[in-house]
């Protein structure tokens, strides 16, 4: 076991906080009110070589290991958990996706400018009636010559009008269930394909997210991602890198928690002290500290399973059930330590605190991974290794 840094990742760090500090920290007060941030953030992403931090560099990628995207994830995500959402889209759910079952054209033709930040990828599975019920889409595909004409709907999809190619999971076979979900490569600028984004979300309202729309739309064969039915393994496979970012921006949420307490701490007193001197603070402190050591633990545990080759499924679904339960804790706390305050946009932790909950919903809800621990300890649950594993670190 090594719990040092690498030279690379602390520089990692360091630029992510600065551009978090210097880009994002300023406006999102601003961008959270208004439902939408800057889209020349992306190109500086891009050009800070993030948008393909792990992927290799003979695919335009940053060529670093998978925890140097976990370290990324929280740097982002203590600036707010849309920017940290973006990037476990399209780095995540998608671009990883690519390199795991993507064909050597298919790579070369969108792996490739996704990594380079020239276009931006994304994620499209959850529909109205199917979300943790993965079998119970209706999205279809069926095969004309050679194109498939998909119909369908998908909801609650990350960057729906920014992305400029998606992820799509349909149906060629229903009898088949599970087995019968196909997965293709999409894009925006396809024939029958539209969007529209979620207006009044709860939390994460900078980020844009909302529904697809797919009416005859025809994609060439080529496009389909793996084989016909291996859809829901593919699917699968994403939402385990996928998960493990959404637990390491859980990471960061809680860094941000803990920063902005500890400074109102020093700053407000009652009862002739400091509110930090009272116990009862510092007992939520105390909490806050242990769920944030404990998260990021498990996350670079998951991360160098990642490294590594080894299939990670248990380790990412441990990680990203606690991880995020522990940052909605600590929202919460955080914003009973400002008291009334909390309610003023004057503090970020009313944000925090509507930030933290749609992490504990989706890419598996609390209760999906409650069962899901459960189900390895008995035994009923054991992962074997995929046809097609993310590549192992170096890169070659």
């Amino acid at each position: 076991m090594n719990f040092e840094f690498t030279e690379e990742q602390k520089m990692l760090r360091k630029t992510a906080r600065q551009f978090v500090d210097e880009e994002i920290m300023p406006h999102i007060q601003k961008w959270d009110a208004e439902g939408g941030f800057d889209p020349a953030i992306w190109k500086k992403l891009a050009d800070l070589g993030f948008m393909g931090v792990c992927i290799p560099e003979k695919y335009g990628g940053s060529g670093m290991d998978y925890n140097s995207l976990a370290i990324l994830c929280e740097e982002l995500e203590r600036g707010d958990t849309a920017f940290r959402t973006a990037v476990s889209v399209h780095i995540g759910l998608n671009s990883m996706t690519l390199m795991q079952w993507a064909t050597e054209e298919q790579k070369q033709k969108y792996l490739v400018p996704q990594a380079e930040g020239k276009k931006i990828g994304a994620f499209g599975l959850t529909e109205p009636g199917a979300g943790s019920d993965v079998a119970a889409m209706s999205t279809t595909a069926v095969r004309d010559g050679d194109h498939y004409v998909i119909n369908g709907q998908k909801t609650w999809i990350s960057l729906c009008d920014v992305a400029d190619h998606f992820l799509v999971f349909a149906y060629t076979d229903k009898s088949q269930k599970h087995h019968g979900i196909s997965a293709f490569i999409v894009e925006r600028t396809f024939p029958g394909f539209s969007s529209k984004a979620i207006k009044g979300k709860y939390g994460i309202r900078a980020g844009n997210t909302g529904e697809l729309f797919f009416e005859d739309m025809r994609v060439p064969a080529e496009n389909l991602l793996g084989k016909e039915g291996e859809g829901f393994k593919i699917a699968m496979a994403a939402l385990d890198n996928g998960r493990f970012t959404v637990a390491a921006g859980a990471v960061g949420l809680i860094m941000a928690c803990l920063e902005e307490s500890v400074k109102y701490c020093h700053e407000r007193e009652t009862f002739g002290k400091a509110i930090g001197k009272h116990q009862l603070v510092q007992r939520m402190l105390a909490n806050m500290e242990a769920g944030y050591q404990m998260s990021r633990l498990l996350v670079y545990r998951a991360g160098e399973l990642k490294n590594k080759g080894v299939r990670n499924t248990r380790e990412t679904s441990l990680a990203k059930w606690q991880a995020c339960d522990f940052a909605n804790k600590a929202a919460d706390d955080a914003f009973q330590i400002h008291g009334a305050y909390g309610y003023s946009d004057e503090y970020p932790v009313a944000r925090f605190l509507r930030n933290s909950k749609a992490p504990v919903i989706y890419e598996g809800t609390r209760e999906i991974h409650t069962i899901m621990q459960a189900e390895y300890v008995l035994g009923y649950r054991e992962d074997k290794r995929l046809s097609h594993m993310l590549p192992e670190w170096p890169f070659e």
